[in-house]
């Protein structure tokens, strides 16, 4: 991660507000510059001693203090990241509106970099059709807006709008610098994407299963770059090995069947779906409702399997939503019939996807590693290799492309 960037942390006042401590702490510990702007009603919650003891810097609150250097002008523009955590719903009707009645909302609208905002409030708050609306303006501008994690909230409640993990807010923060330094903005805002990560189970019976080596780690680094590119992220989540990520709507599956259910329902909002995790091919032809008895006189009992339904070529050959991107995983080893590039070829004709994205697997290679290395193959013929390096490299990689298929259809249609 490139360190020694400016960044503007602005905090608003929601109960949530103490975690940004812990946010603030990470990115001085990787060597980045903040400068904290928290609201009036943040500095209720924590006092503006700690942000200047933990940031180093003097903390700015109030547009009058400093005139005469127009401090919401000045820190708008050496900003190289905005970063609101939490946002409230008011500060998000307030930044939507264009409103500049404190020195947050005035900064933002004076900066000319990307604008991170990690929303927090409780559950109705969240789901109400102005904060919806809310949403959806500050995304279309090209503000990363996360979706709120879902959990504990004040009191006894719980539901969707807590304020995600600092440590997966700051992951976000750090993809989107990066991105910064390419010049990049958020050419995924306005979109939905699907992702699907992680590896299905196809039970035997309560205890035992047929499963992969799938960590989800790909799926999830498929889906954290998308969030810090700007996109509505629906997550389908079998049996992930990682945690889940912040700033995306997981929907948790185990099976095949379920994960499909999932994923064909999610499709007709989707813009582009990335089928990243590893499906069953198989399941049991009869699944046992109780624990299957190993006994010294019995042999073991033969296994019937049925085919599962594959549902990337489902999704390639019905496309719900005109001009929508399909992207497959292939994880692929060679044979006597030909090599990894070659059954990748093949599997692209046949499931009629836009983009597949082809990973030798084995001798610690794409499975269980935060590495990776592919070959992304288009269905127009193009190749494009990707070598070893971080899951979200690839990642990267496989939206730059996924962006140059969208580049002629309109966000939201």
């Amino acid at each position: 991660m490139t360190v020694g960037r400016r960044v503007v942390l602005g905090v608003a006042g929601g109960i949530a507000a103490y975690k940004a401590v812990e946010l603030l702490r990470l990115l001085t510990e990787s060597g980045h510059s903040v400068r904290v702007i928290p609201t009036a009603s943040a500095l209720r919650f924590v006092g503006e001693p700690t942000w200047a003891a933990l940031s180093g810097n003097l903390v700015a609150t109030d547009v009058w203090a400093d005139a005469d250097s127009v401090p919401h002008v000045r820190l708008g523009r050496e900003a190289e990241l905005a970063l609101v955590a939490p946002a409230t719903a008011d500060l998000l009707a307030r930044a939507a509106a264009g409103r500049a009645d404190d020195l947050l909302t005035a900064t933002l609208l004076t900066v000319s970099c990307p604008v991170v905002y990690a929303p927090a409030m409780h559950t109705e708050m969240w789901e109400h059709p102005a904060t919806r609306v809310n949403v959806a303006a500050l995304r279309q501008r090209g503000a990363v807006v996360l979706d709120p994690a879902v959990g504990r909230l004040t009191g006894a409640d719980s539901g969707a709008g807590r304020l995600p993990e600092p440590t997966e807010i700051f992951a976000v923060a750090r993809l989107v610098l990066a991105r910064g330094v390419a010049g990049l903005r958020a050419d995924l805002a306005g979109r939905h994407v699907v992702v699907s990560a992680g590896g299905t189970r196809e039970h035997l019976d309560p205890v035992r299963f047929l499963g992969n080596r799938s960590s989800g780690r790909q799926g999830v680094a498929l889906a954290k770059t998308a969030a810090a590119r700007g996109a509505e992220v629906t997550l389908v989540a079998a049996n992930l090995a990682v945690p889940f990520p912040a700033g995306v709507t997981v929907v948790p599956v185990v099976s095949t069947a379920e994960l499909r259910t999932a994923v064909l329902a999610a499709a007709p909002g989707a813009d582009a779906i990335v089928m990243a995790a590893a499906v069953a091919d198989f399941a049991p032809a009869v699944r046992s409702v109780v624990k299957i008895k190993k006994t010294d006189a019995a042999e073991p009992p033969s296994l019937a399997l049925v085919r599962n339904p594959d549902i990337l070529t489902e999704l390639g050959a019905d496309r719900v939503r005109p001009g929508q991107v399909v992207v497959g995983f292939a994880a692929e080893t060679g044979d006597d019939s030909g090599g990894v590039l070659t059954h990748g070829r093949s599997k692209l004709a046949r499931k009629g996807c836009d983009l597949l994205v082809v990973n030798e697997v084995g001798n610690g290679r794409g499975f269980e590693v935060a590495h990776n290395a592919a070959v992304i193959l288009g269905a127009d013929g193009s190749e494009t290799a990707v070598p070893d390096g971080p899951k979200e490299s690839l990642a990267d990689v496989v939206w730059d492309l996924v962006v140059a298929r969208l580049a002629n259809r309109p966000a939201g249609q």
